[in-house]
């Protein structure tokens, strides 16, 4: 206490008095108490609208989330549509089916075209001697096929038109997939293309496709623009951001998969309403992202994450390289084969490429079984490659 002299008027008398000294307040700065009680507020809200990917207390240590689970509300359950429920009860019933053993298990060999296939007869050459092993749906978008082939004769299914990127694309693999389910013997099925070719022999083929239990569906993660940059929220609530998916449409399925397929509108009836060329000023492609992003979430263990099918985007074009004649070389077709690595680049701005080995039975093997897109020219050459260079399907 500070002490101050002061004389008392009209006496002469000298007086001692105590200063009183102004404190300041007690109180915390009105800052720390608001942010405090945002810190408080995050925490209760984290709780109980946790993100779904992560458990309830996914920031706090068990020292913190211990005592807040004794007196925080239970976080709420999504309630699942009628439709959702549905597609469940389906799709895990599908999937625990045991495989029948069959005398005669075919693969079926399923060709999306625009008309005529110009690879006929090297598939000719391919499929000769292997009558009871296989068989052929072609599915033709734009004009009725004229056929070299005596194989591929009465093999052309109901048709409907196609349009690149849009809804129509995935409904001709679903009714080609219709068709070749309607044959029991089938058990694999292979989606190709007019421009596709075979890089093996028959035996080889049939040995990768059905001596495993997995399905061949392109399937990758690319946080970009042409990736997750196409979602739409109105694919909620069945369909979250951290599950969309992309990848190639040349796909090679068990038919458990196929038949899932067929099985499937909830989903697909998101795809259709809701990713479409030019929808909210974003593009966005039906056959790039249903079956990936399906199978991601359905059975993602039963799929190989990648597609037996090359193709070389290289250049980053919106369409993949087409080979010429003059491309069309032994080393080519020796080097596409070789490839034992699944490569995918994102789309945004640091294009991180993704690498994969292929494990087929858990050892890594050669990716490609086929190979797209090859330019009706190039047919002669392939011919001569595949009947002088036997090596090449070993």
């Amino acid at each position: 206490m500070k002490l101050t002299q002061e004389w008392l008027p009209g006496t002469g008398d000298l007086k001692i008095m105590p200063v009183v000294r102004n404190r300041n307040s007690s109180r915390r700065p009105l800052w720390i108490i608001v942010l405090v009680a945002l810190v408080c507020v995050a925490l209760i809200r984290a709780y109980v609208y946790p993100p779904q990917q992560y458990s309830a207390c996914y920031f706090l240590s068990s020292n913190v989330c211990g005592p807040l689970k004794d007196w925080l509300p239970p976080v709420p359950a999504r309630v699942y549509s009628d439709d959702e429920i549905a597609a469940r009860v389906v799709i895990r019933d599908i999937l625990s089916m045991p495989s029948v053993p069959l005398k005669n298990p075919k693969i079926a060999f399923m060709f999306l075209t625009l008309g005529s296939l110009p690879f006929e007869k090297l598939w000719e050459k391919f499929f000769l001697g292997h009558e009871d092993r296989f068989s052929i749906y072609v599915h033709a978008s734009k004009e009725k096929p004229v056929h070299v082939s005596a194989l591929f004769i009465g093999k052309d299914i109901r048709s409907d038109k196609v349009a690149w990127g849009k809804i129509s694309m995935v409904d001709a693999e679903k009714r080609l997939l219709a068709s070749a389910l309607q044959d029991a013997d089938n058990q694999h099925f292979v989606l190709l293309s007019e421009s596709c070719i075979p890089l093996h022999n028959f035996d080889y083929v049939y040995s990768y496709l059905m001596e495993t239990n997995i399905s061949f569906v392109d399937c990758f993660e690319d946080p970009g623009p042409h990736g997750t940059g196409r979602y739409s929220e109105h694919m909620l609530p069945e369909m979250e951001k951290k599950d969309w998916r992309k990848g190639a449409q040349w796909f090679s399925i068990k038919r458990q998969h196929a038949v899932l397929i067929l099985a499937d509108n909830l989903y697909y009836t998101k795809f259709k309403l809701y990713c479409k060329p030019g929808m909210e000023g974003r593009n966005c492609y039906a056959d790039e992202h249903y079956l990936p992003t399906f199978f991601h979430m359905i059975d993602p263990t039963g799929i190989a994450n990648w597609s037996v099918t090359h193709v070389d985007w290289s250049e980053g074009k919106w369409h993949p390289k087409s080979y010429k004649s003059r491309d069309v070389t032994f080393e080519l077709l020796k080097n596409i084969t070789s490839i034992d690595e699944s490569v995918h680049v994102t789309s945004d701005a640091k294009k991180e490429v993704q690498k994969r080995p292929c494990l087929w039975n858990g050892s890594k093997r050669p990716c490609y079984l086929f190979a797209r897109k090859f330019v009706p020219e190039t047919l002669d050459n392939l011919m001569n490659l595949l009947s002088n260079f036997t090596a090449l399907f070993e």
